[in-house]
């Protein structure tokens, strides 16, 4: 077998001999890494913005590609244009409508402001009206301002605020008007013949009257006390001829009946209805009180008594009026109780926009 294997490996005698050489020289002539090797040097050239590159020789009519370099390399643009790009992640707020009937608008329950929940800019714009409405609006005061002089004032000043003054002072009132609005309602409160007086405490307007002159006025009726009688319960129960039996006893059903004062009946029926009764015939007046507001976080404070104090004794020149001389538009529930209050007597007078 030996001698086959060795006949295969026998070059055949048709083939040149290639000529001898030492196994170790050729090693060392192709595979000599000692040498040192020629130095290549590499150089590339930057290619100019949107130029167009051509392919292994290939012709103008082939497509070509514009070359990005701000996505080859994004400092490049930012170098060249000199602006620093703001790659700061914003968050924003998403909420989820499950049927909330105050979804798009929340509607404050104190100022009665609607805004939307999570802007942030109509919750600031809320925070401020919110706080003005409630506490008053900011005042720093004027270089001329008209104050008066109120024996019974004990906390702040008054300023008395006219037409025919500076427009700062005037803008000013247009404030405090938006203010009373959004609680006695709009368009109906000022106008160029009224007379505004600010009570300011703590560099804040806390309270806000309106009047305007008058010709006359209608005097209230006052409540009737005995137009009802007192009925005692013994003779409102009423017992009822349902008889229940079981077995040997019987149980007799029995109603009775509360016995209500007149008063509160009368002061119900009146905030139901919202009548006013007055006489028919008028009497002269001079001072009508149109508005009068005290913010929420200043009331029972007694700021709308100095208020209607300053209107007695500065509306007319050199004449000091009664409470009772004072006038009232159709006043509220709330409103007749203080004037009650103020006056001392459930009578007073009242006008309409017609006697003005």
């Amino acid at each position: 077998m030996q001698s086959k294997i060795n006949r295969f490996f026998k070059p055949s005698s048709s083939s040149p001999t290639p000529k001898s050489a030492d196994a170790s020289q050729c090693y060392s002539i192709e595979f000599d890494y000692g040498r040192v090797q020629p130095e290549i040097l590499v150089t590339y050239q930057r290619r100019p913005q949107n130029s167009i590159c051509e392919r292994n020789d290939a012709s103008t009519d082939e497509a070509s590609k514009e070359i990005d370099l701000e996505n080859i390399m994004p400092n490049l643009g930012t170098a060249k244009s000199g602006k620093v790009q703001n790659k700061k992640r914003k968050y924003a707020q998403f909420y989820l409508e499950l049927g909330q009937s105050d979804f798009l608008l929340h509607t404050c329950t104190v100022c009665g402001f609607k805004y939307a929940r999570g802007d942030e800019g109509d919750e600031k714009f809320h925070k401020t009206l919110h706080k003005n409405y409630t506490h008053g609006i900011p005042f720093k005061g004027w270089q001329n301002e008209r104050e008066l002089r109120i024996p019974s004032l004990e906390i702040g000043r008054i300023v008395l605020v006219l037409d025919d003054d500076p427009p700062p002072q005037r803008n000013k009132v247009q404030e405090a008007v938006k203010m009373m609005e959004m609680e006695l309602g709009d368009g109906w409160i000022y106008h160029q013949l009224c007379k505004v007086y600010l009570l300011i405490s703590s560099q804040r307007i806390s309270g806000c009257l309106v009047a305007e002159p008058i010709k006359k006025a209608y005097k209230i009726l006052p409540r009737p006390g005995g137009s009802r009688c007192n009925v005692s319960p013994e003779k409102e129960a009423r017992q009822t001829s349902t008889i229940l039996q079981f077995g040997g006893v019987s149980f007799q059903r029995e109603m009775v009946r509360r016995n209500h004062s007149t008063k509160s009946r009368e002061e119900s029926d009146e905030s139901i209805s919202g009548v006013v009764l007055c006489e028919k015939e008028a009497v002269s007046a001079l001072c009508g009180i149109r508005a009068i507001w005290v913010t929420p976080s200043n009331r029972r404070k007694h700021i709308a008594s100095y208020l209607l104090d300053a209107a007695r004794e500065s509306f007319c020149k050199d004449l000091v009026l009664k409470r009772s001389e004072l006038a009232y538009s159709q006043p509220t529930s709330v409103g007749r109780a203080f004037i009650s209050s103020y006056t001392n007597s459930d009578s007073f007078l009242v006008y309409t926009p017609s006697d003005v």
